[in-house]
């Protein structure tokens, strides 16, 4: 995950450094999109501004925006970073376990325990990510998709003649979802791995 600002790419030394533009680039953006991380995470999307991103990557004004528009383009490429690595990351645990049941387990520790890693990036994730604008959610509604579409080739392996197993992957990861946002509304996101168990069995489908 991007991780929060503490945890991205250093500052750029003043001065010729022999580095190349490409690189440069690279690791400005990447300051940004980790500060954008820091800053919903810790003062929420709506308050905030260019000015609390700059200030956590240590770039003007004129770099932030010659590489985003607006506070909202940040936003929208640090959510797709953060959340492209974590379904990268619940991808590769499921698919080193071979049985359906220690799959799904797998999946899911790795999907909490990455979000359990970075309470902030976890908080522009799961909460700052509604008030955000319509392009956002359309994001966080894609990204719901994306795993429903994966609980439900789950459902079909385990149960070929299940009834709705489009419907039941929905709510599970509906549930799912209200379960993760509870918990990082109260701060409490360190909690999610320690209840993948009681999770798994809750939500595991059986035939």
């Amino acid at each position: 995950m991007v991780g929060s600002a503490d945890g991205g790419p250093g500052k750029l030394h003043g001065g010729r450094h022999g580095l190349s533009r490409d690189y440069v680039r690279d690791n400005q953006r990447g300051r940004i999109l980790s500060a954008v991380v820091a800053a919903a995470g810790e003062i929420g999307y709506s308050r905030m501004s260019v000015e609390a991103v700059i200030g956590r990557a240590q770039v003007s004004r004129r770099t932030f925006y010659e590489h985003f528009g607006n506070k909202e383009e940040a936003f929208l490429a640090a959510y797709d970073h953060v959340m492209n690595g974590l379904l990268e990351r619940t991808a590769e645990a499921y698919q080193r376990e071979t049985g359906i049941p220690d799959r799904f387990q797998a999946g899911l520790r790795a999907f909490l325990e990455g979000l359990a890693a970075d309470p902030a990036a976890a908080r522009m994730c799961i909460v700052e990510v509604l008030p955000a604008g319509r392009r956002a959610t359309a994001r966080r509604d894609e990204m719901l998709r994306t795993f429903a579409g994966l609980a439900e080739l789950e459902v079909r392996r385990l149960s070929p003649g299940y009834r709705a197993p489009a419907l039941t992957a929905e709510l599970t990861i509906g549930g799912l979802y209200s379960v993760v946002y509870t918990r990082v509304v109260a701060g409490l996101v360190h909690e999610l791995p320690g209840m993948v168990p009681d999770l798994a069995y809750a939500l595991y489908v059986r035939p």
